[in-house]
């Protein structure tokens, strides 16, 4: 017998019409992925577990408020969802957390945002320049394989194949990259959010 996965829009549809089934298995398709990086932000297992509903809490309301209109990008919508409450949870407590770049987590991906305003399109300006600048002191083959992941959207494996060096030189020089970028915002206290 062939188990056909429906896609998570069909799934979303099948909830907004009355479905619960379909939420349930959007969240044990996803919950994995979700908790994992939730918890890579904050490991305590009991706030990770708060979070984690909180974000599926705000899925349930924006899904029932016929608000969702991501056209098929479920999962870096429930994604960007937990990041926001990742966020918030540190702001509350005044700390900040530490991102680390995955293949399929970057923090690049979560500062754009289609729908700015003008004043927070001025600041995403400002905010990408200090960054362009900071980026620009890195070494250069730490800057290469910065600049090769984040702006032109390689793989480590493409970048390894481009730059003639191995898969984990690649790794290497991207977290040394991010690590030099946070000694430098957390030496001259750069803010870098909207």
């Amino acid at each position: 017998m062939v188990n056909i996965q429906l896609p998570d829009a069909s799934l979303v549809k099948e909830y907004v019409a009355g479905n619960e089934d379909a939420l349930a298995k959007l969240i044990k398709r996803h919950e994995s992925k979700i908790y994992g990086f939730i918890y890579s932000k904050i490991p305590d297992r009991d706030i990770t577990n708060d979070i984690f509903q909180d974000t599926f809490i705000k899925v349930i309301k924006t899904l029932k408020s016929n608000s969702y209109n991501e056209e098929g990008k479920f999962l870096p919508w429930v994604m960007r969802i937990s990041h926001n409450l990742v966020v918030d949870h540190y702001r509350k407590t005044k700390k900040m957390p530490m991102f680390r770049e995955t293949e399929e987590f970057s923090i690049f991906s979560i500062m754009s945002d289609d729908s700015l305003t003008i004043e927070n399109k001025i600041i995403a300006d400002q905010v990408q320049m200090d960054l362009q600048k900071l980026i620009e002191e890195l070494p250069p083959d730490q800057k290469e394989v910065l600049i090769m992941r984040m702006y032109q959207d390689m793989s480590f494996k493409e970048i390894s194949e481009s730059t003639g060096v191995s898969i984990n030189t690649a790794l290497g020089r991207m977290r040394y990259a991010l690590m030099n970028l946070r000694k430098v915002i957390d030496k001259h206290q750069i803010v870098l959010t909207n």
